[in-house]
């Protein structure tokens, strides 16, 4: 089976891109491009990555210097999801010069901030690889930026939780004390949205999980568990549904359990080896450093 690698929308990406050109530039233009470069000078331009890393938002950039300048070349050397070496030139660009240079920082922000978070996760996606864990973001994200922040995950080997409050249900600890219990707030959540919505329960113990276990729901999210509380809410799983360690990773039928809570890179493969299916962090897009990559013009 082969994996396609994610894409986003074309109308998504000229929306993103415009209003960020639009912040650059202000209510007069580039002046300093405007005020020194000649209208008909052209240039050549490489942009090289500094450092390893995982590469997200080449449509993104391209879009830029397109916006700016229609008649710049953008030649991609390069393709999202690509990992790299430090030196490696992901993109060629040319064309008049003003566009060149109004546009760069844009384009240079979408790449350096989503091939970070991109190579953010892989080095938590492959801390794992030898489990059946996947690592997840959370709803912790730059505002604005949430779907580019998640395309950016998808690329680096992660997945995505819910994109909002509207495709999901996750019943969470203040959810649970107002609505009076963890059973009877997923049954109530399974009645209102329909077989199509999955439903998943936040606890923080074993009592809570056998109790969630009893209105099954599609997710179990195992809120700040150690490893040896988390082996133990796996082995509650299994016996609720009458599992054993050898049919219990693939049987469709059970419970999906997700970590969450001190996820770090220190402590997600012992996590991952408790059996869990999912580990959410907030820190593969809040923390993620950003990718050093440059544009450097020749004339």
């Amino acid at each position: 089976m082969i994996a396609l690698r994610p894409e986003l929308p074309a109308l998504m990406v000229e929306e993103q891109v415009e209003a960020a050109l639009l912040e650059d530039l202000g209510r007069a233009g580039d002046i300093t491009t405007l005020s020194t470069i000649g209208p008909e000078r052209t240039a050549a331009a490489n942009m090289s990555v500094r450092e390893a890393g995982v590469i997200a938002g080449l449509e993104l950039a391209r879009t830029a210097f397109r916006l700016i300048d229609p008649s710049i070349r953008f030649e991609a050397l390069a393709a999202d999801g690509d990992r790299v070496a430090p030196g490696t030139t992901i993109a060629r660009i040319s064309g008049r010069a003003r566009g060149l240079l109004s546009a760069e920082r844009v384009a240079l922000n979408f790449l350096m901030h989503l091939s970070g978070v991109a190579t953010y996760t892989a080095t938590f996606a492959d801390e794992i690889a030898h489990t059946s864990a996947k690592v997840c973001c959370t709803r912790k994200t730059i505002p604005g930026l949430r779907a580019l922040e998640k395309y950016a995950v998808r690329l680096g080997g992660g997945s995505n939780h819910r994109y909002g409050l509207d495709d999901a249900v996750l019943i969470k600890d203040n959810h649970i004390a107002v609505s009076g219990g963890v059973a009877g707030a997923v049954r109530a959540a399974r009645a209102y949205c329909g077989h199509l919505v999955k439903v998943e329960v936040e606890v923080d113990g074993l009592a809570q999980l056998r109790e969630a276990l009893t209105a099954s729901p599609d997710v179990v999210l195992l809120d700040n568990m150690g490893p040896e509380l988390l082996r133990e809410a796996v082995a509650t799983n299994a016996a609720h549904w009458g599992l054993s360690a050898a049919s219990y990773p693939g049987d469709l039928r059970r419970t999906r359990l997700e970590a969450s809570g001190n996820v770090k890179i220190e402590t997600i493969r012992a996590i991952a080896e408790t059996g869990v299916d999912y580990i959410s962090t907030s820190k593969i897009t809040m923390a993620a450093p950003t990718l050093d990559i440059g544009l450097d013009v020749s004339i």
